[in-house]
């Protein structure tokens, strides 16, 4: 299954994101469970990037394997960047007014997490994996 890449530049393709990663999990043979938690941490990345980047690129690959389905999604921008990654990871923090919930919720719900961010590149990396039956 090859990537699948999505602009992001309004809430319109935050739905947009959020289905198509809701669909490869299905595609792949993840519960709906897992379905639902990796829709819910790619829309909260890729509204994170509307509201502070104003544009962006989410790409959703396969990276299964033999012994694991494994979904990978980066969402990147070249927005402010995010000064200070540890801060941005409480619960409750946020620098744009809202619930800050977005970054630490994301983390919560994906097995892998990662962020590279200085000022003009944000990526944000999630991984969802399961053993293969």
């Amino acid at each position: 299954m090859e990537a699948k890449k999505i602009e992001i530049k309004n809430s319109r393709d935050v739905v947009t994101a959020r289905k198509m990663g809701r669909k490869m999990a299905l595609e792949l043979g993840f519960g709906s469970a897992d379905q639902t938690r990796l829709a819910t941490a790619i829309s909260e990345l890729t509204r994170n990037v509307v509201q502070y980047a104003g544009t962006g690129l989410c790409t959703i690959t396969d990276q299964s394997n033999k012994n694991e389905i494994k979904i990978v999604t980066a969402v990147e921008d070249a927005g402010p960047g995010i000064s200070d990654i540890d801060k941005a990871l409480e619960q409750g923090y946020s620098s744009g007014g809202g619930m800050g919930a977005g970054l630490p919720g994301a983390k919560r719900l994906v097995q892998e997490f990662g962020i590279d961010s200085v000022p003009g590149n944000t990526v944000v990396t999630i991984t969802l994996r399961r053993k293969k039956i």
